[in-house]
């Protein structure tokens, strides 16, 4: 019995460190199958580490700065989860490399998948977006037939209280590549639904901007843009429209994996990764300009006169940035009163740090506004510590959690409790008041 356990947990190292090197350089080298075999090695060993942290008492890393609320483990188990919906007290997740769409019911995940999509898996592809509007549900997914991609889909499905059932193709966007496929979506206070694709870029794909990341060249292609969901329901594509830019309503944008909406105001808001640096936090006015591939972070003179000029579209300067990158994702107002104290603040997850940060609104709601003297350039500046390396200047102000991982989403539940994914640690952590 002990030799087994050694071979088990020796296969389990080896898995978690083929898969971590490769997940940063080339993961598409190994076979699917072999792939498939080390990710259920490496989920295995992650849920049999947080069972047995879990018994005995060990405390979670991750952790919130506030003394009031306190974090708890809420669903572990699941497989590279990336987001979720609720639709009444169920909850709906998506893992981005099985494929499936489950059902949490009652606090547990119902064994049997609600669908099971066949991926596109490699890098930033899979089963990455999810949203709902009354009974209907959106799902965004780097589809792919006989492990060839066919699309970055979106579905509207019908939810009758059990099923996810009469699926519509609503979006096929462009997938060229398997990075920067973004995939988060939201919807407005009228019903309306946005999804965000990057700009698909890969030096082994695509490997030229074009005319929507800024550039005189090339042809409208959906990528780089927020699209307007089933704009037009007999034009699925909106590059082979006559006119693509009435199905954008936004344009310039590297990759985002955070879509949200004030729940005052309606207004749009994303979270958008660097290449090196400069991550942002955006107002996303219709016919915004994010700017990329031409800057990122604050613009200067000389790139806003290299900008692309498309009619009705225009450029504004982020709401913060990172000058060094911390992938940030999940973003979300405030809307729980059980989080009062923190009411008019916006949270934002990173998967790069693994911690959430909060900033507040200025009273129109449409920019941030700190007290720190040194954020209030609206940047996370670099500065030299005492051994001359470079580190962010105090960052005190916005700080609100850290420890969870790669975080791929962040929302509020119908109960009022801060829900968070972690794609890293295959689970959901549920942010919770004292009692």
């Amino acid at each position: 019995m002990k030799k087994f356990i050694f071979i088990l947990i020796i296969s389990l190292i080896i898995s978690v460190i083929v898969i971590g090197y490769l997940g940063y350089n080339n993961i598409s080298l190994l076979p699917p199958d072999l792939l498939n075999i080390l990710r259920d090695f490496r989920d295995t060993g992650q849920e049999i580490t947080t069972s047995i942290e879990k018994t005995a008492g060990i405390p979670l890393t991750a952790k919130v700065y506030d003394p009031n609320f306190f974090v708890e483990n809420y669903v572990s188990g699941l497989s590279q989860p990336t987001s979720l919906t609720f639709l009444g007290n169920d909850i709906l997740i998506l893992e981005k490399n099985t494929g499936y769409v489950k059902l949490i019911r009652n606090n547990e995940v119902v064994p049997k998948p609600l669908l099971n999509f066949e991926v596109a898996s490699t890098n930033e592809s899979g089963l990455l977006g999810i949203v709902s509007v009354n009974n209907d549900v959106y799902i965004y997914v780097t589809e792919s037939q006989n492990e060839k991609t066919i699309g970055n889909n979106i579905y509207r499905y019908t939810w009758d209280g059990n099923n996810l059932i009469n699926p519509t193709l609503v979006n096929s966007l462009s997938s060229e590549s398997a990075w920067h496929n973004g995939g988060s979506m939201t919807a407005n206070l009228n019903g309306e639904v946005f999804a965000v694709i990057g700009d698909q870029m890969d030096e082994n794909f695509k490997n030229e901007f074009r005319l929507l990341q800024n550039h005189d060249r090339g042809d409208f292609d959906d990528s780089g843009v927020i699209v307007k969901v089933g704009y037009n329901s007999e034009v699925t594509q909106p590059q082979f429209d006559e006119n693509p830019l009435l199905h954008y309503y936004a344009i310039g944008i590297r990759n985002s994996f955070g879509l949200t909406v004030d729940p005052l105001t309606g207004n749009l808001w994303d979270t958008e990764n660097g290449e090196t640096d400069y991550d942002e936090i955006n107002f996303v006015k219709p016919g915004f300009n994010s700017g990329w591939e031409i800057v990122s972070g604050p613009i200067n003179e000389e790139q806003k006169s290299n900008l692309m000029f498309f009619d009705g579209f225009e450029y504004s300067d982020p709401e913060f940035s990172w000058e060094r990158t911390v992938a940030p994702t999940g973003i979300e107002f405030v809307n729980s009163k059980l989080f009062s104290t923190y009411k008019d603040h916006i949270l934002v997850g990173a998967c790069g740090t693994g911690e959430i940060f909060k900033f507040k609104l200025n009273e129109h709601r449409n920019s941030l506004e700190f007290s720190t003297p040194h954020l209030q350039d609206l940047v996370a500046n670099l500065i030299n510590n005492e051994s001359g390396k470079k580190e962010f200047e105090s960052l005190n102000e916005i700080m609100f959690g850290e420890g969870f991982g790669c975080i791929t989403d962040i929302k509020f539940g119908p109960d009022g409790f801060l829900y968070v994914v972690s794609i890293t640690d295959n689970s959901i952590y549920r942010i919770i008041p004292n009692p």
